[in-house]
């Protein structure tokens, strides 16, 4: 742990990561709550924020993972949390004039431009963090995220209820610039070795998709990704109506939860930091899983506060540690030349899951109430608890490279 916190890269990347994590929740519950005031509760324009997070994520992620192994990653993170800052503040002008769909755009630009630079983030890991060290450093920056998950959301609230949006998009401003400029510190990074022969972006795409397939373990990682985005996809833009319609609270009451959700994940990445080295990954991944489809139907079925408060704390533990399992994983069994292209992968698979569930969430509700809505999403993660059964981890740690 020492060591770790010596490691000049991981503090800073740590600390960038926080920054980030804060615009981002600070984002989210503030655009949230003026979709909602600006549409009168409307669940279709609701889950379409949800579309418009995970479409550019869905289009991008396979690209930027492979350009992120081309390009120089210093320079790749910070200027895309500088083109964040910077197409918040063009952003902020429009909502200045009173064009409020405007806001619709911070989504997507912050979506897209997360799609090279995390990438990135992970070049730098696998670069400067001893293989030995991973977990740990996992478990502690997902802790520390958690921290902002926790009081994210609060400040969030707090800064749209009294200040308003326009304050909120110049929290975002501030916050991805202090971002960029903390990660000009980072040591001078070259791009990975070109290959001797120079081949296409489309051919490098194509390489990824081939080391996915000969990687068993990665398969199953993809497959279980398709469902849970699927089912998760499908009740993430409808959190909101558990608190006001299931609980007979205020919409602004959904903070609390969300601080919850991160307490849970504060203890989980903190526990998973210690001990996940020594679990079985099949199983923790597959009670992870299994659990938040147990979950998703009582949180939909409780009326008693009480109850879906403990849910979601729970939840909050098991995918900490699910989460940090299969990133440790990924990060071990990688090689360094196709860290981005895998991420690239295996990230639009979970968002083309996220992306359908979303854009079908409010016409469920409308349609089949949100009881059912919640069952079906539950029956479909359920799935993906199962295909994490077929993981073996007793192959080779390393993909054969092609």
């Amino acid at each position: 742990m020492k060591e770790l916190m010596r490691n000049k890269v991981f503090r800073i990347v740590a600390a960038a990561d926080l920054l980030q994590q804060a615009a981002i929740w600070i984002r989210n519950i503030a655009l949230l709550f003026y979709i909602m005031e600006q549409t009168g509760n409307d669940p279709v324009a609701v889950s379409l924020l949800t579309v418009f997070e995970y479409l550019p994520i869905f289009l991008f992620s396979f690209i930027g993972g492979t350009l992120a192994d081309r390009w120089n990653p210093k320079k790749t993170m910070i200027i895309g949390d500088f083109l964040s800052s910077v197409s918040i503040a063009v952003i902020l002008l429009f909502v200045a004039f009173g064009w409020w769909q405007a806001v619709f755009a911070a989504t997507i630009v912050s979506a897209v431009v997360s799609q090279f630079s995390q990438p990135s983030s992970a070049i730098m890991f696998k670069r400067h963090i001893p293989d030995e060290q991973v977990s740990t450093a996992i478990g502690i920056t997902q802790s520390l995220m958690s921290l902002f998950v926790i009081v994210g959301p609060m400040i969030g609230t707090l800064v749209y209820t009294m200040l308003g949006i326009e304050t909120s998009l110049i929290l975002l401003i501030a916050l991805f610039l202090i971002s960029s400029l903390i990660q000009l510190a980072l040591p001078n990074s070259s791009k990975i070795k070109a290959d001797p022969i120079q081949r296409s972006i489309l051919g490098e795409m194509k390489e990824g998709l081939s080391y996915v397939r000969r990687s068993r373990n990665l398969l199953v990682i993809a497959v279980s990704f398709a469902f849970i985005g699927l089912g998760s996809g499908i009740i993430q833009p409808l959190d909101v109506y558990i608190v006001i319609d299931r609980l007979q609270l205020a919409k602004e009451d959904i903070q609390w939860f969300y601080v919850l959700s991160g307490i849970g994940m504060l203890v989980g990445g903190g526990a998973a930091a210690m001990f996940a080295h020594k679990l079985n990954p099949k199983v923790v991944t597959f009670i992870g899983i299994a659990f938040l489809s147990i979950s998703i139907v009582v949180e939909v079925l409780s009326v008693w506060v009480a109850l879906t408060a403990t849910m979601r704390l729970l939840v909050g533990v098991m995918m900490a540690f699910m989460q940090i399992v299969l990133s440790s994983i990924m990060i071990k069994s990688v090689d360094e030349a196709y860290v981005g292209r895998v991420s690239g992968t295996i990230t639009p698979i979970i968002m083309a899951g996220m992306l359908l569930g979303s854009s079908m969430s409010g016409v469920l509700m409308n349609s089949i109430t949100l009881i059912p809505t919640y069952c079906l999403a539950a029956g479909i993660i359920f799935i993906a608890a199962l295909s994490s059964l077929k993981f073996n981890f007793k192959e080779n740690n390393k993909v054969p490279a092609a």
